[in-house]
């Protein structure tokens, strides 16, 4: 969400008005979920997908439309039988699709989205608020608003809303009006202990699925912007002794221990278990989790602790290059995040 936000941002302060196409609800097998967004600029050029093929160049079809005449349009999709074979769409499933005018000319449009990107970028719990045009096509449906953490929601907008809660977007009835609320909320800090090979292609992942990326190391050398220029911060640890020490680590905290040794190794996870972090993986074979798992209980920790520990780290695709790693790593730490919820 994080890049389309950046990219409607982009275009609307340019003074580029635009059509934004957006999944409302999906069932069955389709492509994309609720909350994906397409833009469709004037030139017929995209930004983002809703999964390609002929749904979207329906949608797509169906913007340049909403640009000609500016207004909103909802429509239904049947991926499934024989629309689903006049489509080419063998996956199945039904899809709601918003497609709204976004004018670059509508102050209070351009302030909404300039604010949600802002509480993206700060991880600060808001919501934008669309109303759902009531027909297919009703062009006085109403504007985009923001509604702040501290719950005191803009006139006409039902308290219902401020019950909404979840991590994802979600369309949210109230009476005889729908409303898509989209949460920017906090989608997890990943902490890369280690600034070593694997550190570096697990880093641009993490950001790309819209995790915060924190890369630490007690080398400069290593921990440093050239070799990490999509984290949101590096740091220069004074030693692996005291490397959680400053760090906000909570629920939301995921923490990947990749560093160069197993004593470093040993360090960090014992520090780690002592927090209350969503996620804590090592790398590392069997044999060496175990004879660090030996040397932890013989510091104190008890066996039970261990269960918490993903080691070895990621999920089971046999990979061997730091590459196939990362992605092993990632598909895990996106695994849990949609447990943790």
């Amino acid at each position: 969400m994080k890049a389309i936000i950046k990219d409607i941002c982009s275009l609307l302060n340019s003074g580029e008005s635009f059509s934004l196409a957006t999944i409302l609800s999906q069932s069955g097998s389709s492509p994309r979920t609720a909350g994906t967004k397409m833009i469709v600029r004037s030139d017929g050029s995209i930004l983002g997908t809703i999964g390609g093929g002929l749904l979207e160049a329906q949608v797509m079809r169906l913007a340049s439309d909403v640009l000609q005449s500016p207004r909103a349009v909802t429509r239904v999709f049947n991926l499934t039988g024989k629309d689903a074979g006049q489509m080419d769409m063998i996956c199945g499933g039904r899809l709601e699709v918003l497609v709204d005018y976004l004018d670059a000319s509508d102050v209070s449009t351009v302030d909404a989205y300039n604010a949600m990107e802002l509480a993206v970028d700060n991880r600060e719990r808001t919501m934008l608020v669309t109303p759902i045009p009531a027909a297919e096509e009703d062009a006085s449906y109403g504007k985009p608003c923001l509604v702040k953490g501290d719950g005191i929601l803009p006139g006409g907008l039902p308290e219902l809303i401020s019950q909404s809660g979840g991590r994802r977007p979600e369309v949210v009835t109230a009476g005889e009006k729908r409303f898509l609320v989209e949460p920017a909320c906090d989608l997890g800090t990943v902490y890369i202990f280690g600034a070593g090979h694997v550190s570096q292609k697990i880093a641009p992942l993490a950001t790309l699925v819209d995790f915060r990326t924190v890369v630490l190391d007690d080398r400069g050398e290593f921990a440093n912007r050239e070799r990490f220029p999509t984290a949101d911060r590096v740091m220069v640890l004074d030693t692996f002794e005291r490397a959680l020490e400053g760090l906000e680590i909570d629920r939301d905290s995921y923490l990947v221990i990749v560093t160069r040794g197993h004593a470093h190794d040993k360090t960090v996870l014992g520090q780690a278990l002592k927090t209350n972090a969503g996620y804590i993986g090592m790398i590392g074979s069997r044999r060496k989790r175990d004879a660090i798992y030996k040397a932890l209980s013989a510091e104190g920790f008890a066996r039970d602790e261990f269960a918490r520990v993903y080691c070895p780290i990621g999920l089971e695709i046999e990979a061997e290059t730091p590459e196939e790693i990362a992605v092993s790593v990632m598909a895990e730490l996106i695994k849990v995040r949609a447990e943790l919820g």
